[in-house]
């Protein structure tokens, strides 16, 4: 038995536009023969999700592009790249190697 989301019943006021194209998008699915019926409502649930994930991906970005600009982030960051220098290049000669034994197959 499938789980059942809560939801939440509210009410959207789209321009007449912008609806006719949702409208079509979920006909156009419809006609696609997709495994369920799609509705506006189930396009409108996704845009909105969507949206809703690229804010919160803006945020994380942002706070991390603030970083860029902290010395002592950098300072900690080229430690740490000094610290594994010796293991990256040996995590590159191992692959390199693996690669060449897959040419020569």
């Amino acid at each position: 038995m499938a789980l059942k989301r809560e939801t939440r019943t509210t009410t959207v006021r789209l321009p007449v536009r912008l609806y006719d194209q949702v409208r079509d998008l979920a006909e156009r699915e419809n006609e696609r023969g997709s495994r369920r019926s799609v509705s506006v409502n189930d396009v409108i649930v996704t845009a909105m999700a969507a949206y809703v994930k690229m804010r919160k991906r803006r945020q994380i970005d942002a706070a991390f592009a603030g970083m860029a600009d902290d010395p002592a982030y950098r300072k900690e960051a080229l430690r740490l790249a000094e610290d594994f220098e010796a293991s990256d290049w040996e995590a590159l000669r191992l692959h390199e190697t693996h690669l060449r034994g897959r040419e020569q197959r």
